[in-house]
């Protein structure tokens, strides 16, 4: 059974496909036109016909209009990202995929050089006529091109796929067959995380060698014995490290609004890390300056610290020690060493705001180490037997 509805002016068929209710825009704000479009689709349905009123939707206006909706409800980090890959797969389509910044880093410039070839892109006139061959003929040209890495490859086909399926939901496409073309586009098989940690003694170097720039040394404490992402300790202000709570104080790791100034954690979910007795001891030698937000870590002109400008005064301290380590680096370190410490994994991705799943497959290998007495049967007296049904006891 369908039925109208509208969306501002404009009147939407909708209907449910194995119990999914489903919207497809008529294109009109003709009520006249709309009810008769209503009566061809039921007469096609009861004549069998799969999935009548074919949409022709411009490439760059839908394109476009997703773009609007990832700024809408993605951080400006997150939307950056995603807008990159679009840009790969679909060229300067529209004025959000042009490049806007006219001064560009050394990065930046090489990645336009080394950009996907116009013969790649995929470039049609209207959403539905993409295919799933022209999809993952896409993305093998990209991963031809640039020598990338099967997790990016996997990237660009999430990516696309989240498009084509806001598409069909919100906006009324419809795609051949009522599908979504990439789901179809095989997974390229991913190799095992490749983990990087200090060990105690590493841990013991790197504070040591930021022992003259108590802020930093700090901020490293943080990461490894915390597992902050990079961003989440930039973003947290004086109110949110709280010495009252618990033993030794608690971290609080939230959402916030600061000035004209929003912040989101990765998961959108806020979560608190209890401060350990060592993190307590470097948080102590380390008083925040004043700055411009309240901000527990401030930039050297007392603002909040942007995170690129953190990695280069990092990098630049850890080289002069002769130290390779990162912030990714130090977070890996907390789950590492409570993985090998015997900490479930639920706790250890309740504590880093990630998924079980993403913590089993990051530390697993670790925590066998401390499960050698988990494979231990319960003590008995009975002396070993051979069991029913088997051949004879072996003999020395």
């Amino acid at each position: 059974m369908a039925s109208l509805i509208t969306r501002g002016s404009t009147y939407y068929l909708q209907y449910y496909v194995g119990g999914k209710i489903r919207r497809r825009s008529l294109g009109t704000d003709s009520l006249q036109l709309a009810k008769e479009k209503l009566r061809q689709y039921e007469s096609a349905r009861l004549r069998g016909d799969d999935l009548p009123l074919p949409t022709r939707t411009p490439l760059a206006q839908i394109v476009a209009a997703y773009i609007e909706h990832i700024r809408a409800v993605k951080t400006a980090r997150s939307a950056k990202k995603d807008l990159a890959y679009l840009r790969d797969a679909f060229g300067p389509l529209c004025p959000a995929l042009e490049f806007q910044r006219k001064r560009t880093s050394e990065k930046a410039r090489l990645r336009r050089k080394q950009g996907v070839p116009a013969a790649v892109r995929l470039e049609v006139n209207h959403l539905e006529e993409i295919t799933t061959a022209q999809v993952s003929e896409f993305i093998a040209g990209v991963v031809q091109a640039r020598g990338l890495a099967p997790k990016i490859a996997n990237r660009y086909r999430e990516i696309l796929c989240r498009l084509f399926t806001w598409a069909m939901d919100e906006r009324g496409l419809r795609m051949p067959g009522d599908k979504n073309p990439v789901l179809k586009v095989g997974r390229y098989k991913e190799p095992a995380p490749e983990i990087r940690f200090l060990t105690l003694e590493q841990i013991d170097d790197q504070l040591a060698a930021l022992k003259t720039r108590p802020q930093l040394q700090a901020m490293a404490a943080m990461y490894i014995y915390a597992g902050l992402r990079r961003e989440e300790a930039l973003w947290l202000q004086r109110e949110d490290v709280d010495f009252t709570a618990g033993p030794f104080g608690m971290i609080r790791i939230r959402a916030k609004t600061v000035g004209e100034e929003s912040w989101q954690l990765k998961t959108k979910v806020n979560r608190a890390v209890p401060i350990s007795s060592t993190l307590r001891l470097y948080l102590d030698l380390y008083a925040p300056r004043p700055s411009v937000g309240n901000w527990y870590f401030p930039s050297p002109k007392g603002r909040r610290y942007d995170v690129d400008n953190f990695s280069q005064d990092l990098r630049a301290a850890n080289q002069a020690a002769g130290l390779p380590w990162t912030c990714l680096d130090y977070r890996h370190t907390f789950g590492s060493q409570l993985a090998m410490k015997g900490e479930s994994l639920y706790k250890i991705a309740t504590l880093m705001g990630n998924s079980p799943e993403i913590c089993r497959r990051h530390y697993a290998a670790l925590v066998p180490e401390a499960m050698a007495g988990s494979v231990e049967f319960p003590a008995h007296d009975a002396s070993p037997t051979v069991p029913l049904g088997s051949a004879k006891a072996p003999t020395a």
